[in-house]
């Protein structure tokens, strides 16, 4: 009898984290770093293609999932009344609701979801842009017009919520709220708005404000960052005046580097690679900044020129082993870029647009799988590849979602996804999709 249940923990020991996987639970993953350590995953997709293991009906967002738990997190919105029509330099109005939904991430089937009235005044009003924040018991959730909601995670009950607008009188951002909540030790981080209030740490479990920094014209759409050097955190805010360090616990500035994108389009998360740190954005704006080893200080190494570097905008890039690799958002391609001197190595577009030619804000989301890279493009399609000094080398893609959103002449999908359970969480404005990537998925 001993021997038969020590072999049963055994296979149990063997077989749990198989079955169980890892999580996605935020922006850019468990680390908000952009990279996927599961095990187990193709080195090539089939040729008979990726088995779909389920779809499930959405509305509108930009908004990408979180899973945590067993269970997928999302918002979308539906409109009842007014248009989307993204253009650039102009507000959609619309009267509708968001919801923040709870699906089953086995079967898709939904748990609950929390729905408010919300009417959208912005330009490209096509939904929610921020992926929800799970913390435990808690789910942070951040729509497009500035309304915070902690929620539990197995009932949906609304444990707290505040309102920018009401609460800070602050000014949704032309192109909506799009600043992925980071949750630190007892501390939730949002880039809010309002005087002295672009940064906010509130207590996670009550809301209670516990500081709050900066003033600038507009706060931007950069999520607030953590980064870790020389034995000191420092939390990054980019808003559209500065680049900010700050002291997480009390919210003092620690430094502050001029950096002004365009229309206040401070959007990409600030990258770090050991002593460096990128910021990248709008405008032929970007710095690559070295941290200071004896404290929470850093100097310029490079700003940026328009022949040089590369500049995000609707996806993050990623630092490795000296390079760059990044959307240009005035080509539309991806580069790679030499991190040391900001120079263009090489470029592309077929991971961004699929075509030959530049097309601005191409858009491929990247991220790092082991020795390769896992690129969702624009157009759909999930793309295994690798990435080195050399160039791009596509091994495999498959179209995972139709694009639904028409922009610049082009239909697209601006939506992150999520990497859990050995599979590829994705969204357009039509439904969810969860496809498997398990290298022994039948």
């Amino acid at each position: 009898m001993r021997c038969c249940w020590f072999s049963s923990l055994a296979m149990i020991w063997l077989f749990a984290p198989c079955a169980l996987g890892d999580d996605w639970p935020q922006w850019l993953g468990p680390q908000r770093d952009g990279v996927w350590r599961e095990q187990g995953i193709v080195d090539r997709f089939p040729e008979s293609g990726l088995r779909v293991s389920w779809r499930t009906p959405l509305g509108l967002g930009y908004a990408g999932p979180a899973v945590a738990d067993g269970k997928v997190f999302v918002m979308d919105y539906l409109p009842r009344s007014g248009r989307v029509t993204n253009n650039p330099g102009g507000l959609d109005q619309l009267e509708g609701s968001e919801r923040v939904l709870c699906l089953d991430a086995g079967t898709g089937k939904p748990i609950w979801k929390y729905e408010y009235d919300r009417p959208y005044a912005m330009s490209f009003g096509g939904g929610p842009r921020c992926t929800p924040t799970v913390d435990g018991p808690r789910v942070y959730a951040l729509g497009a017009e500035g309304n915070l909601s902690c929620l539990n995670t197995e009932t949906g009950t609304l444990v707290w919520s505040k309102d920018f607008v009401k609460d800070y009188d602050a000014k949704t951002p032309f192109w909506g709220v799009a600043a992925h909540p980071l949750v630190d030790g007892d501390l939730l981080f949002c880039v809010v708005g309002g005087e002295g209030s672009v940064a906010v740490a509130f207590d996670k479990h009550t809301g209670r404000e516990v500081w709050r920094a900066l003033t600038a014209e507009q706060q931007g759409y950069c999520p607030p960052t953590m980064i870790e050097y020389g034995g000191r955190k420092q939390l990054l805010i980019w808003h559209g005046d500065a680049l900010n360090s700050l002291d997480p616990a009390t919210g003092r500035v620690f430094w502050s580097v001029p950096l002004k994108p365009s229309y206040g389009m401070a959007i990409t998360t600030p990258r770090q690679l050991g002593p460096y740190l990128l910021a990248s954005g709008y405008g032929d704006v970007g710095v690559l900044l070295k941290l200071d080893d004896a404290g929470p200080a850093a100097e310029i190494v490079w700003r940026g020129k328009a022949s040089n570097a590369v500049y995000c905008a609707n996806s993050t890039p990623f630092l490795e082993d000296g390079m760059i690799y990044g959307c240009d958002v005035g080509t539309g391609a991806l580069m790679g870029v030499r991190l040391q001197d900001g120079e263009r190595l090489w470029q592309t577009f077929e991971p961004t647009t699929g075509g030959t030619r530049r097309e601005r804000y191409g858009t491929a989301f990247l991220v790092k799988h082991e020795d390769r890279f896992l690129l969702f493009s624009e157009t759909g399609h999930l793309i295994l590849a690798r990435l080195t000094p050399q160039g791009y080398r596509e091994i495999s893609r498959f179209p995972l979602l139709e694009p639904t959103s028409a922009v610049f002449g082009r239909n697209v999908v601006w939506s992150h996804p999520a990497f859990a359970q050995r599979s590829v969480f994705a969204r357009n404005d039509k439904e969810l999709v969860r496809v498997s990537l398990a290298a022994n998925s039948p």
